[in-house]
């Protein structure tokens, strides 16, 4: 199980294929680098792939601190920088697009193309937040099982939840939830709802981007995605039908054949 130590926390990473260029997949909250399991097998044969697990999350270290968003951000540039040693391109979902995003504006040096995935440059609504503070104290407290239908809810859009052709895909991704550790998760939680936004910076953003949401997204809307492709001068938009906030598993085929476009591009 290869890890690197990065700012005295042990990550999770791994790695796969050769190609001139490499794609890093830096993943949403709750899940871990897995959660591209279908874009890794479509792109090794022609790129490197890296995916890794951030703080907390996955097979990574629990570390006391450094959930914030710009923590974590300097982690994976120093990832970047003693994995690869070049630009990259890198693909974030949600909050992997949080980090992308900080990456691409501040150190623009190690970004040759952004993929944002089913993200938002702004914070989180403050709407939101008693009821994902809630949902996270329970977790804290009692575990996943009380709140797993709600936050399948959040994180699947309706095509993908109703299909009874996908139960056993369902289970899986249940399971994989329940495999977290529950303090790194609560802890990644907080960094994500009470993170700052990144919308005053994305301007500075001049590498080639692809910005994709499902329209069944509900925890990043469409139109947040519509937004950073207003301030992201060299960004492309892709809205397809059907996906929620984790179509890199709902709908692969879709994600696979609109990134293989963009970087062939």
């Amino acid at each position: 199980m290869p890890t690197l130590l990065i700012n005295g926390v042990n990550y999770h990473y791994e790695e796969t294929g050769s190609g001139q260029d490499t794609i890093i997949f830096s993943h949403g909250l709750l899940w871990s680098g897995r959660m591209f399991h279908k874009q890794v097998a479509y792109f090794k044969d022609r790129y490197r792939i890296i995916t890794y697990d951030h703080r907390g999350q996955g097979k990574t270290e629990v570390s006391a601190n450094g959930y914030d968003m710009d923590t974590l951000y300097e982690d994976a540039a120093v990832l970047i920088e003693k994995l690869v040693g070049k630009p990259v391109i890198f693909a974030g979902l949600s909050m992997g697009g949080f980090v992308g995003m900080r990456l691409a504006a501040r150190k623009p040096e190690l970004i040759k193309k952004l993929i944002l995935l089913e993200t938002t440059a702004d914070p989180e609504p403050s709407e939101n937040v008693p009821k994902y503070k809630m949902l996270n104290n329970i977790v804290n407290y009692i575990g996943f099982w009380p709140v797993i239908g709600k936050v399948m809810q959040i994180m699947f859009g309706q095509k993908f939840l109703n299909d009874p052709k996908r139960l056993i895909e369902k289970k899986y991704w249940i399971h994989q939830l329940n495999l977290n550790n529950r303090k790194g998760i609560c802890r990644a939680v907080d960094g994500v709802i009470y993170r700052k936004g990144i919308a005053d910076e994305i301007h500075h953003v001049n590498c080639p981007t692809l910005v994709m949401v499902g329209d069944q997204d509900i925890a990043t809307k469409p139109e947040k995605a519509q937004k950073i492709h207003a301030l992201i001068k060299n960004s492309k938009l892709v809205v397809f039908e059907g996906g929620g906030h984790t179509s890199s598993i709902e709908e692969p085929e879709i994600y696979n054949r609109e990134i293989e476009k963009f970087l062939n591009s």
